[in-house]
């Protein structure tokens, strides 16, 4: 298992710099930005598809300084009522696929998108209860209607250039949870997966714990990061919360460096629960912590990891 980091947290720095600062950090991976809602500030997609000397030189900044590239991620919504958008994000995603491929990564990380309730809306819907009915029928519509057709094709396209797609399980996305999860991996196939960020489940009440050991093999790539849960503020509101993210002495839940949400002993349970479904890859920090700087958020998620990660493969079981 390897320690990563998800370089958007230094979308202001030029890529070798911010290939310095992983460094500095004390992990061994980096998982960079190809566009969608993080932007690509480290990517330059057009060139490094267009030039295998670009993608030489490119790959030899993160490889000369001993880093492996974990994934490449362009979170946003291809499925979006919004024609452009959806476009935008679609042409994203093909280029993210082709780039994995010829830079010989396994995985783009991504959302599944939400469309819209139904045909002639302009924006998304996320619906979270069966009634009324016609939640009922939003359902049936975004499912059967868009993101099934569209994932079956995106996922062919995707397994035909040898590359994992891992959806983020995102509230506000069709797929937020375990069930949506396997449900769009059942109807499309295993070139949908999981890339497991324990922070979204936290806060909905979710043991990410058992989330692993049902997600199983479809985890295809790991965040790390933790949510602070505010028992007090939930016990008035519930979990549910749409206050803007500053607000965090009123929020239901807060993101929170590794450690500040949940201490060792929860990431030593996910880290083995990880290692006990096969899953033996890289582990991607990603920095979102609101009262702590970056440098310091992400050193004390670093420690953590280090602490609890099991870097060497499994003894022989010699008392058996």
């Amino acid at each position: 298992m390897q320690i990563g980091v998800f370089t958007a947290l230094w979308g202001d720095l030029s890529f070798e710099d911010a290939l310095d600062k992983a460094v500095a950090a004390g992990v061994t991976a980096v998982e960079i930005g190809a566009g969608g809602y993080a932007g690509q500030p480290h990517c330059p997609v057009d060139e490094l598809l267009e030039s295998p000397k670009a993608r030489a030189k490119w790959m030899d900044a993160i490889t000369s300084r001993g880093l492996l590239l974990s994934s490449l991620s362009i979170h946003n919504n291809p499925v979006h009522p919004d024609t452009a958008i959806a476009e935008e994000a679609q042409h994203t995603l093909v280029k993210a696929v082709r780039l994995a491929q010829a830079l010989e990564v396994p995985v783009v990380n991504t959302f599944s998108g939400l469309p819209a309730g139904a045909p002639g809306d302009s924006m998304p819907n996320w619906v979270t209860c069966p009634w009324p009915p016609h939640f009922g029928e939003i359902l049936d519509y975004q499912w059967n209607e868009v993101a099934i057709p569209y994932w079956t094709r995106a996922g062919k396209f995707a397994d035909d250039h040898g590359i994992k797609i891992g959806f983020e399980m995102h509230p506000g996305m069709l797929v937020y949870n375990v069930e949506t999860m396997l449900k769009l991996r059942d109807a499309v196939g295993p070139a949908l997966g999981c890339n497991f960020d324990p922070s979204h489940l936290w806060w909905n009440g979710v043991d990410p714990v058992a989330a692993i050991r049902k997600l199983g093999d479809a985890i295809v790539h790991v965040h790390g990061k933790d949510t602070y849960v505010d028992n007090i503020n939930i016990s008035v509101n519930g979990c549910n919360d749409h206050k803007s993210y500053d607000q965090i002495l009123d929020r239901a839940w807060t993101f929170r460096s590794i450690g500040y949400g949940h201490g060792a002993e929860d990431w030593k349970a996910i880290v083995s629960a990880l290692r006990l479904v096969g899953y033996d890859y890289v582990i991607s920090i990603e920095h979102e912590d609101a009262i702590m700087s970056q440098d310091e958020g992400l050193h004390k998620g670093v420690v953590i990891l280090q602490q609890v990660c099991m870097f060497e493969e499994p003894g022989q079981m010699f008392w058996a």
